[in-house]
Formats: structure tokens, sequence, C-alpha cells
């Protein structure tokens, strides 16, 4: 995942990964065997980075051609997915994939001769979906999204770090499930393949993913076919213990299949009114904390 949201992602990065590893990639290629994902800015919530949009997106032909030198004209697209964050309906979704497309064709339209052919024609956006509303209806915004678009396949962000901070972590685990039993019950309904990630960290708050919980955690998300991996299982534990872990995932990963919840939501709706609550008599105690702290958000 290659992140333009809030950060200095560099546009170019195509072309440096093959061109500082020209080995790993000629055995692994770049958008078959190993993949490039851009997160972009949600255009509708984050006003500050809307423009960012448009370059991450129109790095996508860029990159193409960089890849389709480096394969001798046999690339496939190294990029062709960007996640899209704060999704709370399929209209931002298909805005987003509308504008790809748009770019492409008046661009190419325009001097094709001097400019080339901008590949790939289309591309997927995939949610990343974080509120309450958005995680509890994922089947409803997905099934939106698949209908006007009509994908081979369909991927779903589930957030669970910002969730917890917001609903507190029983909420956010609950959210998670639900989803997943959801979307599930949405492949069966569609006859679609649909590939949920989860986005987790390694302390328990935000998901408790480390080689000491990992079985637990495989339980707690079964049904997700995708996990980040984040920095903390480099610098927080063993090396061959990290190995082990991230083989664990992708050996079992695509066979796990979601739990049916019952009354869950009642439980949630509860838990996460209280957790708010909590929040609006301490918030002004935690703010007073967080504008001690280093500025972390906006890096490379």
């Amino acid at each position: 995942m290659w992140d333009w949201e809030g950060k200095d992602a560099d546009p170019n990065v195509v072309r440096k990964l093959l061109i500082n590893y020209p080995d790993f990639f000629k055995e692994h290629r770049l958008g078959s065997d190993v993949f490039l994902t851009l997160r972009v800015a949600n255009p509708s919530v984050e006003r500050t980075d809307q423009k960012a949009v448009l370059e991450a997106l129109a790095s996508i032909p860029r990159s193409y051609d960089v890849a389709s030198q480096f394969y001798s004209g046999k690339a496939v697209p190294p990029v062709f997915e960007v996640i899209l964050p704060m999704t709370t309906k399929a209209a931002e979704l298909n805005q987003v994939s509308s504008y790809y497309e748009k770019l492409t064709t008046v661009n190419e339209s325009s001097s094709p001769e001097w400019i080339g052919e901008f590949q790939p024609k289309q591309i997927e956006v995939i949610p990343l979906l974080e509120n309450f509303d958005g995680l509890l209806h994922a089947d409803e915004i997905v099934r939106e999204y698949v209908g006007r678009r009509g994908p081979a396949y369909a991927r779903v962000f589930l957030a669970r770090s910002d969730p917890a901070l917001n609903y507190g972590m029983v909420s956010a685990v609950l959210l998670c499930k639900i989803a997943l039993a959801k979307l599930h019950n949405l492949v069966k309904e569609l006859g679609l393949d649909l590939y949920p990630i989860i986005g987790a960290g390694s302390l328990p708050f935000r998901g408790n993913l480390t080689p000491l919980n990992l079985p637990n955690f495989m339980e707690t998300y079964s049904g997700a076919r995708t996990i980040t991996i984040q920095s903390a299982l480099k610098y927080d534990f063993e090396k061959e213990s990290t190995k082990a872990l991230i083989q664990t995932l992708n050996s079992n990963l695509a066979t796990t299949q979601p739990r049916t919840l019952t009354d869950s939501q009642v439980t949630l709706t509860a838990w996460g009114s209280f957790f708010q609550a909590l929040l609006r008599i301490t918030g002004p105690v935690l703010l007073g904390l967080t504008l001690l702290a280093l500025r972390a958000r906006v890096k490379r």
C-alpha cells in the first residue's frame, strides 16, 4: 500500500522500484506476482488534499509506461486498484473510478501521437470503511457499487484502529465481525468474489495482531482475505516469529469463514453509546495531552 493520504508520497515509486531492484521484479512481476495499491485521500472529506488525488490517479498510466518498457512491452498494469479512505457511500467510489476513466479518455484523445496510449483504461476502487454506519452497512455500499460497475471481483477494507478510537475496542471488534458476516452473505447473493481486508495493528486496542495472539486474531476475524502488516511487527518481535506469522496468514486466510452473529447489534449500539459518552467527559483532557505530542501524521 502506497499512502498518498496526508503523506509526501513519491509519484515515481514504480520507476524507482524497477530501477533499484531489477532482479527481484524480473522474477516477481509487478501487477501479477506482487502488487502496489495506492491509498488516496477522500476528496469529499479531506479538502486540503483534493488535488493530490488527481496527481495520484495521473501517476497510474505513467507507471504503466515505465513497467511496459521494463518488461519489454509485456507489462500488466503495475497499479490497478486504489483505496478510498472514509468511504460512506458507493457514490464516492464511483466518482473516483469515473474521474480516472475521463482522465485517460480525454488525455489520450487530445494528442494520441504525442503522448501515446493510456493504460489501464479502468481501475478498481477499494472502499476503506472507518465509521460506525459504513462498517455496519458494508454490504449495502458494496452491493450498490458492484451493481453500477459490474466488476469481476471486489475488495473491501475494514478499518480496526479508528473505530476503536471513536467507538471503543468492543464496538470495533463487533463492527468488523458483523461486516465480515454480511459480506460473506453478499458473496452468496451476488455470486461475486469478495476479498475483505482487515487493517490491524499490534496493540490490543488496534487489533492485537502479534505472533503471541495469532490464533485468537484469526478466529476473531475469520472471513478476512487480506491482513495489513504494520511496522510494529518488524521492530517489536523477533524476525523468525514475524515470518512465521506471515506464513500462517498466507496459508490459512483463504479458507476461513466468518461467524454468524446473533444479538450483536444491540450490544454494539449500547457499548458505542457508552464509549462516546465517556469520550465527551474525558475529551478535553485527552486533547490537551495530544497537543504535547509531536506531529506524526504528515510524514514521508
